[in-house]
């Protein structure tokens, strides 16, 4: 493993978190959003979407409709909208977000979105496992290829040590989305090719 995470360490120094947000909400709003779609075309909707309601209140009191208009193009927009006017409700009269059995009550937020959430906000020792960690994973053979996400999950858990949890994470997300791609993998130049499954 210490060669998978110097490998990482030289190719995502500092690796962080892609979406754009200024508030906690926004953030959790915009994880909510990325679902099968691309953190590119999530912080082009949430910019607009955040300056036409740059409250959770006005969001709250926004329409769906509206709401869905400014999201259109990142797909699964009807369900996405209204998980985001429901989040907006629920979170009016919450001051600490810091309780992942709330978060994982809210509409459209499960497991990985409060990792997510939770190691980005709250810097909380977390491993979320998304379409890019899976595939990663599963490739350099942490894990095996019918593992699910929360199998995936705590075998990597076990594999990184607990202070690289958040980082080790956002290197993969990173290693999977630029160069362990699902489509024309960059294995060429690749420092872990011997030890890929792929």
């Amino acid at each position: 493993m210490n060669r998978v995470f110097s490998y990482l360490d030289l190719l995502f120094p500092n690796p962080k978190c892609e979406l754009e947000y200024s508030k906690d909400y926004e953030l959790l709003i915009a994880i909510v959003l990325s679902a099968q779609t691309t953190d590119k075309r999530v912080n082009k909707v949430s910019r607009i979407l955040f300056s036409k309601y740059p409250s959770l209140k006005e969001l709250s009191e926004a329409k769906i409709e509206d709401i869905e208009n400014i999201i259109k193009e990142i797909g699964t927009y009807h369900k996405k909208a209204v998980f985001v006017h429901e989040i907006a409700l629920k979170l009016l009269d919450k001051k600490d977000l810091n309780d992942r059995k709330f978060l994982e009550s809210l509409s459209g937020v499960g497991r990985k979105t409060a990792n997510v959430f939770l190691a980005e906000i709250y810097n909380e020792p977390t491993i979320a496992v998304d379409t890019h960690v899976s595939r990663v994973s599963k490739r350099l053979g942490f894990c095996n290829v019918e593992d699910d996400v929360l199998t995936i999950e705590r075998k990597l858990m076990k594999l990184i040590p607990k202070e690289r949890w958040n980082r080790t994470h956002h290197q993969l997300v990173l290693f999977g989305r630029y160069y362990c791609k699902a489509l024309k993998p960059e294995c060429e130049n690749c420092k872990l090719k011997d030890i890929c499954k792929k």
